[in-house]
């Protein structure tokens, strides 16, 4: 008796260990997505930040920021990424949704996040400047809100860092020196 009780908890254990391998390698797969949509961004001169939501393990919205090129506080990527989902499940209610994003989400994403029900949300890179889903304060997990989500840091985090700080670097560059654009 005693041998079986041990044998299946072995089973649930391995069994949890490969789901546990499973889901990282999907965070790591739609990370990756959300990194193409922050290249978009960066190609128009936007702060590289990219967005995707995942239900059933298919992309259903996509989105990056795009505040300068349409002149909106709401063009962040999370929220393009959340509305286009929307328009695919035909609801504003995204449960069942694992929202995957390259920087932690603002005070406006995080509270679209939540008002949204997104079960999951997985972050490459934190931002302590701005960043509601665990820099400044956690959002995402407030239990005076009636719905948390799930969060998951960290996710290809030395990429999602370095195209940041690759966009910043740059930038800096092309306003101390203005002619560095004009040159190529």
């Amino acid at each position: 008796m005693r041998e079986r009780r041990a044998r299946r908890r072995a089973e649930k254990a391995k069994a949890a260990e490969a789901e546990a391998l499973r889901q990282a390698a999907l965070d790591e797969k739609y990370m990756k997505e959300a990194l193409k949509q922050a290249k978009k961004a960066a190609e128009l001169g936007e702060v590289p930040i990219g967005c995707v939501v995942v239900y059933g393990e298919k992309i259903i919205g996509r989105g990056y920021n795009r505040r300068n090129t349409d002149k909106s506080t709401l063009s962040h990527a999370e929220i393009t990424a959340l509305r286009r989902a929307g328009k695919v499940i035909g609801d504003w209610r995204l449960e069942g949704c694992t929202l995957y994003v390259t920087l932690e989400p603002c005070q406006m994403c995080a509270g679209a996040i939540v008002q949204a029900r997104v079960d999951r949300v997985v972050m490459g890179c934190m931002n302590p400047k701005a960043g509601c889903a665990g820099s400044i304060l956690n959002m995402l997990q407030m239990q005076e809100f009636n719905h948390q989500a799930e969060v998951t840091r960290g996710i290809c985090e030395e990429e999602c860092s370095k195209i940041l700080t690759e966009f910043f670097s740059g930038l800096r560059k092309r306003l101390k020196n203005p002619m560095v654009d004009k040159q190529g």
